[in-house]
């Protein structure tokens, strides 16, 4: 017998909102988190504009002592990873460790405090040869991605499966559905899972800089993130986390917890094409929604709602435009579509995590959110894209997909439960 897994518990540390239901008011609203970076000075930089977080980690509850010992986005994961156990009224405690998992995605890993502790311990870059003892007692943990994963588990005093998954953008829609994968074959009987990043440093803003893949419409920081418009120019970098509390729905239902969404299918692909680069027409994203589809067992008229990558570039937006329509025929015009990076721009790794639970909170309100600032529609980009404003609509089945540097193609499919 298959067993079901469903989300019980969601947290959220996003630009704008802090806490899952400050969140979803912010998506809710069509608010846009995007601003001028203030985290370090871009004033030299092609795009200034990325979409912050508001953070102070002592308000959060963190400990002096796990200020020092955890980068920023170490950080955002344990403090998501609380949220989502209090809101899913789990007692960790109750359960035997060894039956408890974590799987954590992020694509850069703990990039603001390796950039930090480089500009010490060069002393600010003209030094080659660097000397360690400048550095923190904890430098080696910024070197090592999985140390992500193991706070969350030392937070949830996991002993069961423990990982950190590393696909670039499609991180955390990649680790969510691992965790899923851990329960439904019986590795675990709960799963924290979801993903962090927060990459907004001189280093990132810098690479994308040199390939023009971020807005530079510096003027107009609030309106920058523009997906399927027709005068977008690229990106929105952005940060956050977001961790979700993973069951099997016999055993949720059995204690009375409240359940967000269960998890259907999900697929996979590689477009083993270009590293940044997307065929028009699609075919791999569209061979993961094929094979998502169909391990939920569903047909693309049940899909009542795409939360899309939308990540404001001309090739994504035309790319999975192509791919909507190949997978789902004549109902991918009928279906609405949109972006929420359009309101908290592209955290990278972290952000398949904070689009799932995006949905399952879309599945629980029965809102759609929007795709913010799309005024002008690209004319290549000819679906329902729910400009501007949230629409209230019956979603009973949700889906959502990834896009990443290296050819990466996810998608999951999400249901309200039964």
């Amino acid at each position: 017998m298959t067993r079901s897994v469903v989300i019980t518990g969601i947290g959220v540390v996003a630009p704008g909102a802090i806490g899952r239901e400050n969140y979803w008011e912010l998506l809710s609203a069509g608010r846009t988190a995007t601003r001028t970076i203030s985290l370090f000075d871009a004033s030299d930089f092609r795009s200034r504009v990325a979409a912050e977080v508001d953070f102070d980690p002592t308000a959060a509850g963190l400990t002096a002592r796990e200020q020092r010992r955890m980068d920023r986005a170490a950080q955002f994961a344990v403090v998501s990873a609380r949220e989502a156990v209090r809101d899913s009224g789990i007692e960790l405690g109750g359960l035997d460790p060894a039956r408890v998992g974590v799987s954590l995605g992020s694509a850069v890993g703990c990039t603001m405090g390796l950039e930090a502790e480089y500009t010490v311990l060069s002393d600010n870059g003209r030094k080659w040869l660097v000397d360690h003892e400048y550095g923190v007692p904890h430098l080696y943990g910024y070197m090592v991605p999985s140390t992500l994963a193991v706070e969350v588990a030392w937070e949830a005093e996991a002993e069961g499966p423990v990982v950190l998954i590393s696909t670039g953008c499609t991180s955390g829609l990649d680790a969510v559905n691992h965790g899923a994968e851990l329960v439904r074959e019986g590795s675990a009987e709960v799963v924290l899972a979801g993903a962090t990043d927060a990459p907004l440093s001189p280093i990132t803003s810098a690479c994308f800089d040199a390939i023009k893949a971020t807005s530079p419409n510096n003027a107009d920081a609030a309106h920058a993130s523009r997906p399927f418009d027709a005068e977008r120019d690229g990106f929105v970098l952005g940060e956050g986390a977001a961790v979700m509390v993973l069951e099997e729905a016999s055993a949720a239902r059995a204690r009375g917890a409240r359940c967000y969404a269960e998890l259907r299918g999900f697929a996979s692909r590689s477009n083993a094409y270009h590293m940044t680069g997307l065929k028009p027409d699609g075919r791999e994203m569209a061979e993961a929604i094929g094979v998502a589809m169909s391990r939920a067992t569903i047909d693309p008229a049940d899909i009542d709602y795409i939360n899309a990558h939308g990540s404001g570039t001309k090739q994504n937006d035309r790319h999975e435009t192509a791919a909507f329509k190949l997978s789902l025929g004549e109902h991918a015009y009928r279906v609405p579509v949109s972006s929420i990076k359009s309101m908290i721009g592209h955290s990278l790794g972290a952000i398949g995590s904070l689009e799932l639970a995006a949905c399952a909170l879309a599945l629980d309100r029965q809102v759609v959110p929007p795709t913010a600032n799309l005024r002008n529609a690209d004319p290549e980009c000819d679906l329902d894209y729910v400009p501007v404003t949230a629409r209230s609509h019956h979603v009973r089945t949700v889906l959502s997909v990834g896009s990443g540097f290296g050819g990466f193609q996810t998608a999951t499919i999400l249901s309200r439960p039964e």
